[in-house]
């Protein structure tokens, strides 16, 4: 019971009604959304278990045989993109925000950074990852450069590090670039240097607002780490392959796209809570 109710308000039956309505369209829309969902699903699933070749791809993929004999190799080897995934990221922010502050200097001095940080971005940008992969992977180990580590590991997240990176920047700029400019005029009222100006000001706010499409991009740098398999790397994806090679079964490799999914879906929720969290401090801010 409200308060005007506690005072002895009472709502009238036309609000009543109003309410009855209200209520009906709300349970009949979850029913006809349960009907469609049912019915879409359930014919998907009537469609695929009715195929005549069914029962053959239920043997090379859904064989619990093969997937539980394969699971610790291939828990070894996510563990792999795991570490990959833990490493790699630190570096792409730090690099990509560098990046973005390049790109953003005024400074006469910084000019040919600026354009080597416009170059960096076009063309990493153009270049596959896998690419990029293969030309880190194999190529610097090639050179026989004295100093320079071998292990693929290292150079196959050197290739993640460089690609993303890339796409990071762009994304402070636009963040950097989304702040009004009266935020920096205020600062400069204040006395505030450019690099003062950026740092307290600026680039606070801006990573605040790409914190939902930096999720995004690292939802997909979680996924590409399976491309160092082309490397003959033992992560989940190599170790799935190799024992679909041997043992004519491909279990393994639904066993590895359900490891990627369940690393992705928490860090796309956690993306959608964010963006929505943001959306409601806006508002409130505007109004």
């Amino acid at each position: 019971m409200t308060v005007r109710e506690d005072r002895g308000w009472s709502p009238s039956p036309r609000e009543l009604q109003r309410r009855r309505t209200r209520a009906l369209l709300a349970r009949r829309r979850v029913l006809v959304a349960t009907v469609a969902t049912v019915v879409v699903i359930g014919g998907l699933a009537a469609v695929v278990l009715l195929s005549p070749g069914w029962p053959r791809v239920h043997a090379l993929f859904f064989s619990w045989d093969d997937a539980r004999d394969a699971l610790p190799d291939l828990v070894k080897g996510f563990w792999i993109n795991v570490k990959m995934f833990l490493v790699a990221e630190p570096l792409i922010l730090v690099l990509g925000l560098a990046i973005a502050l390049v790109r953003q200097a005024r400074s006469p001095y910084l000019v040919p950074l600026r354009g080597l940080a416009v170059v960096y971005t076009d063309v990493v940008r153009g270049v596959p990852t896998l690419l990029l992969v293969f030309l880190f992977g194999l190529g610097v180990p090639a050179l026989k450069l004295a100093g320079l580590p071998k292990d693929p590991f290292v150079w196959a997240t050197a290739a993640l590090v460089i690609s993303y990176s890339a796409y990071v920047a762009e994304v402070f700029r636009a963040g950097i670039e989304s702040v009004h400019p009266s935020q920096v005029l205020s600062a400069e009222a204040l006395a505030l240097s450019r690099v003062q100006t950026m740092r307290h000001v600026v680039v606070p706010q801006a990573v605040r607002r790409v914190v939902p499409p930096l999720l995004n991009d690292f939802v997909s740098l979680q996924k590409d780490t399976a491309l160092v398999a082309s490397l003959s790397i033992f992560d989940v994806l190599f170790t799935a392959r190799d024992y679909a090679n041997y043992n004519y079964n491909y279990a393994p490799l639904v066993v590895a796209a359900v490891f990627f999914v369940a690393m992705t879906i928490p860090l796309a929720r956690l993306c959608d809570w964010l963006a929505v969290r943001l959306a409601r401090r806006e508002r409130a801010g505007a109004l």
